[in-house]
């Protein structure tokens, strides 16, 4: 594999400071929407953190210095939940992130073989970006679509069942401008920015497009229909099925209690250490700070 220089910052190369009067006056807009969503002005730190990466193209200094202002928290608490998450991305990233999973199942089913072939084919690694700014190419542990092994995703829409060829294909059309449409989800693949913004929570109208589970996963609750299977029922329940089910108007009616023998709430004392002042104390405190 060989691979070339990447495109991102350079030595010496320095980041913006500051967002015009504008930009910031639109990103606090919609900043105020998002944390008008939560309880507590903190919990909106992640989709926040997606919205500047919508408008910087990844999680930028000055994208966390607009965060950590906006809802009262510190630079280093913002910059910690930035490089918690692999969503995030610290350096400037392509405008399509392609995802090979060679992960067991995927690597199995020729996960491996693709990674090695896109890798040769774009001369990049993992974590890096093509010199056009494209493609950013990452070696990712799971897809989450096990049943169509082995998957790529590019800016998280899947490409099932793929091949060293037919990833090298979706990346070249990707390059090329080309509207590039995955298996399932939306009629077309949209850029890192627009996907950022999206799930920094704000529609962009494309959410019903395509097609969602596709046979492979919907298969073993066909053949559940298919031969009446059901789960086991709880202990005092007739016949099998969850209080789910009941809810659908089938199975038992039973509905489960609170420290019954399904429940950990409010559990009795089992043991000394359970009894103890001690333990009681914790428990009461815990239950004061719910309150509050």
């Amino acid at each position: 594999m060989t691979v070339e220089p990447v495109v991102g910052r350079t030595n010496g190369q320095t980041h913006r400071t500051a967002y015009d009067e504008a930009t910031r006056a639109r990103l606090a807009a919609d900043a105020d929407a998002i944390v008008a969503r939560y309880p507590q002005e903190r919990s909106a730190l992640l989709p926040m953190l997606h919205l500047v990466q919508a408008e910087d193209g990844y999680v930028s200094p000055r994208g966390i210095a607009f965060c950590a202002d906006h809802l009262g928290l510190t630079t280093a608490e913002v910059s910690a939940v930035a490089t918690f998450y692999t969503q995030y991305k610290r350096h400037p990233n392509g405008e399509y992130t392609v995802g090979v999973c060679t992960n067991t199942l995927c690597a199995v089913m020729g996960g491996d073989a693709i990674w090695e072939h896109v890798c040769d084919h774009l001369g990049i690694g993992h974590d890096e970006t093509t010199q056009d700014g494209k493609i950013t190419l990452e070696r990712v542990e799971c897809n989450a679509a096990c049943d169509y092994a082995p998957v790529v995703m590019v800016n998280w829409e899947f490409f099932d069942n793929q091949t060293p060829e037919s990833v090298a294909d979706v990346v070249d059309r990707l390059r090329s401008g080309e509207p590039v449409a995955p298996t399932r989800g939306a009629d077309s693949v949209a850029t890192f920015r627009e996907v950022s913004r999206v799930l920094a929570g704000f529609d962009d109208g494309r959410a019903d497009e395509g097609v969602g589970a596709g046979e492979p996963t919907i298969r073993g609750t066909v053949l559940a229909r298919e031969n009446d299977w059901r789960a086991p029922a709880f202990p005092g329940e007739e016949g099998g099925g969850s209080s789910r089910t009941a809810a659908r108007g089938g199975g038992s009616t039973h509905e489960p209690k609170t420290g019954g023998e399904q429940s950990s709430a409010e559990r009795p004392a089992t043991t000394a250490g359970d009894a103890s002042s001690a333990a009681q104390e914790k428990q009461q405190a815990s239950r004061d700070a719910k309150e509050q």
